[in-house]
């Protein structure tokens, strides 16, 4: 399972307020929170982003509160993935559970830039710097979680599983 997008490059601690802004948590669907993803730190950056995107952050990523908003807004938004130096356990978790693959590589977060093309191939953790020709290891995800993030999510996966495969 390979993604490949262009890199949008954030610094440590991105709290889930700076992912989705607190005043935009009336909002209930993925792609209406889309059009806010950071609207704090760049208000155009939701119009920029382009589906299958990757988001590369430092330490930290997504702490603050535990509501999924925040990664439903980046899925919604059409971003592939996260690589950071850590994520927020919760927030890690609320990801994996809506089907947005996320990975903890602290040299790729220090050496990927604004706009570099990368691939990430989930299935080996192996994230490349097109760009650059540079190549990071991170943890692969095993088998439960990769089928997990194919399905959509942990909603979709449970579904599949509770019909027989069957979607």
């Amino acid at each position: 399972m390979k993604l490949t997008g262009k890199a949008w490059v954030f610094g440590d601690n991105i709290d889930t307020d700076v992912i989705i802004p607190a005043r935009r948590l009336n909002i209930s669907t993925a792609e209406e929170l889309a059009k806010y993803v950071m609207e704090d730190l760049d208000p155009s950056l939701a119009g920029k982003i382009q589906p299958g995107d990757i988001f590369v952050a430092g330490k930290n990523f997504g702490c603050g509160s535990s509501r999924e908003h925040a990664p439903l807004a980046l899925k919604g938004a059409g971003v592939a993935c996260v690589i950071a130096e850590s994520f927020a356990r919760i927030f890690y978790r609320n990801a994996i559970n809506i089907g947005l693959p996320i990975l903890e590589s602290p040299e790729a977060a220090r050496r990927i830039r604004q706009g570099d093309q990368v691939t990430v191939d989930l299935s080996t953790g192996v994230i490349t710097n097109e760009t650059t020709g540079e190549q990071f290891q991170s943890e692969p995800y095993p088998q439960f979680i990769l089928q997990i993030i194919r399905a959509g999510g942990l909603i979709a996966k449970t579904r599949q599983d509770l019909l027989g495969g069957a979607a």
